[in-house]
């Protein structure tokens, strides 16, 4: 846990344990398949993503490798695990094509929309100013986590969209060499890795990164308190990577925690009413003050001469054409001489639970 691996990605993936990864984040060679040397309008040259670990000798080279490392990370995920991969267009149709006949089942694409883009220098063709990621599970049976409400936070209470706006990863952000040089040419923004994390893992989930380059990953999954396993074949990485994570701490928060999609106590009726926070024989009523049903000891309701559970009840009541309705939101109950909706007293309860087991 919460380590580098410094050895060639698949190798050392053979050496974890099956279904043990919560999550994978994969930023794998793109195979830009570029040629020449590109320079900037003023004439200086551009250095883009020419680095051997891109290369491959043919598109068949580039499959074979990518159908290897898919495999074994569909080995790792446990049955619920979830995975990212982001790619640019020469490479996200591949990949998305082999997860696919691996058996991965397609969550979402999502358009990481870059807001200060390179520029086409030769102005031959559209500016490239995004990259797609494939969300994914294991297979389409997998119960992923999701924190939706989390998402939604994140997202100034709007459902959060599948395009995401960042700008590329520049400035003290950057990690740099000996010589002031960008140590890395796809360093991806912390932020990306932070939304990732946070709307798709728990606290101490732990996280895969076959293809860490400069630990931005790791770096996030510890800023969030989860954990993690970076695996990098170059050492120069992984070296200034260590440094980078030595000075990430952990900052719990609201979304650190998830805690807005934290799953409600379950309760019953029954228990309520044991609890004294409900009294056998009081009305259910409508939001109109109608009175339509009398509790029972079992926390079923007396109605129209016939006994009945609650959320059928409901639909019955107000003349629903579903069989049932969420009770918790049609009934209401008088406290003080006003009407109280029956879900606020069940919150009650539950927040009386909470704060006994802190005790």
């Amino acid at each position: 846990m919460n380590i580098i691996i410094n050895g060639e990605s698949i190798s050392e993936m053979k050496k974890l344990d099956s279904e043990s990864i919560d999550m994978i984040f994969a930023d794998p060679p793109y195979f830009m398949q570029t040629e020449g040397i590109l320079h900037r309008v003023e004439g200086t040259e551009f250095r883009g993503c020419d680095d051997d670990w891109d290369k491959f000798n043919s598109l068949d080279d580039y499959q074979t490798f990518t159908t290897n490392w898919l495999t074994e990370c569909k080995r790792l995920l446990k049955p619920n695990g979830t995975i990212w991969v982001i790619g640019s267009m020469q490479c996200i149709y591949v990949i998305g094509s082999i997860m696919q006949n691996l058996g991965f089942w397609l969550i979402n694409d999502v358009i990481w929309h870059k807001t200060n883009p390179t520029p086409n220098f030769t102005g031959s063709r559209l500016n490239n100013s995004h990259e797609t990621l494939i969300w994914a599970c294991k297979n389409k049976h997998s119960k992923f986590t999701f924190n939706y409400k989390t998402a939604k936070f994140i997202n100034e209470n709007k459902q959060m969209p599948s395009v995401w706006r960042f700008s590329v990863c520049s400035g003290n952000e950057r990690l740099k060499d000996k010589n002031g040089q960008k140590l890395h040419n796809t360093q991806k923004p912390i932020k990306l890795l932070e939304r990732i994390i946070a709307i798709s893992t728990k606290q101490n989930d732990l996280i895969l990164d076959p293809f860490a380059g400069t630990m931005t990953t790791g770096a996030a999954a510890k800023k969030l308190g989860r954990k993690y396993i970076m695996i990098e074949r170059e050492k120069i990485y992984c070296d200034y990577g260590k440094l980078r994570l030595d000075e990430i701490v952990f900052e719990e928060s609201e979304i650190s925690r998830a805690d807005l999609d934290e799953k409600p106590i379950k309760v019953t009726m029954k228990e309520m009413i044991d609890a004294e926070y409900f009294v056998v024989g009081e009305k259910f009523m409508l939001k109109s003050g109608q009175v339509k049903a009398e509790l029972l000891i079992d926390g079923k309701l007396f109605y129209e001469g016939k006994i009945i559970d609650m959320h059928t009840c409901a639909a019955k009541a107000v003349k629903s054409k579903a069989k049932r309705l969420n009770g918790f939101d049609i009934w209401y109950v008088m406290r003080n001489n006003e009407l109280v909706r029956i879900s606020e007293i069940r919150e009650l309860y539950r927040k009386s639970l909470k704060e006994l087991a802190m005790l």
